[in-house]
């Protein structure tokens, strides 16, 4: 049995469906991101799960208890949001130690886990500062302890670094990701910040429109994307269009030219168009090869991106851009040039369509 069990949450704001049939099993100190953009649901199942929300239908299990209808603070689950939420009449050491103070704790007590939480967090020369007093990143490492000073089971972040500038926000990243190994303790984040995603996640779940797309490791998820949606809002993808020839032997023809999958395709694709896609990076300017998907193409454009050189180049209706390392010894082709662009079976997509009901 899972740590985290969501079954078929459901959930609707009037005729609104917000979040639909979300299925998922989180195993005891998992690292799991929700990845999608505004509006997607990712923020209303991470309420439902803080018990904020209700489900409209579904169930919410926590180490095998029904928690579906428990109040927040019967769920023992922490939770940092985007905006801090810290006491401003507060001090640091106040802020951390208020969920200790409503569930009564002893003064000592409160006293040695504020002290802990503050060593972990690396503050502890400003436990009498009050929020105001403190940088952004200041207060959300704050936000971060008070969330843990209760030892929640499951801790819940709720786009938790939007608010902060890049640099800090790739600092607290790491040091968030940091702590949680440390803690050994279940962890859900959410975001629409794909690198953020990919840099700490064990597991990602992409959600559009209110239903998961996908989940998978960063890696899956990155290169092995099942859906246009994945594939398009997860780095940069070439996205093209062919018509299968031999589903057996994976042969597609696309924009004249023939090229082939590293896998037979379902015997029902055979003389059907299928989404395909490719990442810029697996695309090489080079001879044909055996064994190696090959298109001849026109360059367009050359960009400049600093360590990356991006060639844009036409196959005939289709634009596909690469991405090659700047190499000042290498020599570049001009635009108007013919090429080609060479890129192995394995690196092919083929895309599904995720079913919507």
């Amino acid at each position: 049995m899972a740590f985290l069990e969501i079954d078929n949450l459901h959930k609707t704001f009037g005729a609104g469906v917000a979040v639909h049939h979300f299925d998922m099993k989180i195993e005891r100190g998992e690292f799991i991101t929700f990845l999608g953009p505004s509006g997607c649901g990712k923020t209303t199942v991470l309420r439902m799960i803080a018990g904020f929300e209700t489900p409209t239908r579904g169930t919410i299990r926590l180490d095998g208890r029904d928690v579906t209808h428990l109040r927040t603070r019967d769920r023992v689950v922490g939770m940092v949001f985007q905006a801090y939420a810290l006491f401003p009449n507060m001090t640091v050491a106040q802020n951390i130690g208020f969920a200790l103070k409503v569930a009564k704790r002893s003064q000592k007590e409160m006293d040695k886990r504020v002290a802990e939480m503050l060593e972990l967090i690396k503050l502890p020369h400003l436990a009498q500062r009050y929020p105001w007093q403190l940088s952004g990143g200041q207060q959300q490492r704050v936000a971060l302890a008070r969330a843990l000073a209760n030892k929640p089971q499951v801790l819940l972040l709720d786009e938790p670094l939007s608010a902060l500038d890049a640099k800090i926000r790739v600092s607290l990243r790491e040091d968030i990701r940091a702590l949680q190994r440390e803690l050994g303790i279940t962890s859900i984040f959410v975001t629409h910040d794909q690198e953020e995603a990919l840099s700490i996640s064990d597991r990602i779940v992409v959600m559009n429109d209110g239903r998961v797309e996908q989940v998978g490791t960063p890696l899956d998820i990155y290169n092995f994307p099942r859906t246009r949606f994945v594939a398009s809002f997860v780095g940069t993808l070439n996205i093209l269009s062919g018509r299968v020839i031999d589903a057996a032997t994976g042969r597609i023809a696309m924009e004249g030219q023939e090229i082939v999958t590293s896998r037979p395709l379902s015997s029902d694709d055979a003389g059907k168009e299928r989404t395909l896609a490719v990442r810029p990076e697996a695309i090489m300017l080079e001879a044909p090869a055996a064994g190696r998907n090959t298109l001849a193409a026109t360059v367009e454009e050359i960009s400049f991106l600093g360590a990356v050189v991006r060639i844009r180049a036409r196959v005939n209706r289709a634009v596909v851009s690469l991405d090659v390392f700047n190499d000042p010894g290498r020599k570049l082709p001009e635009r108007g040039q013919t090429v080609a662009l060479g890129f192995s079976h394995d690196n092919l997509l083929v895309l599904d369509e995720v079913p919507r009901a």
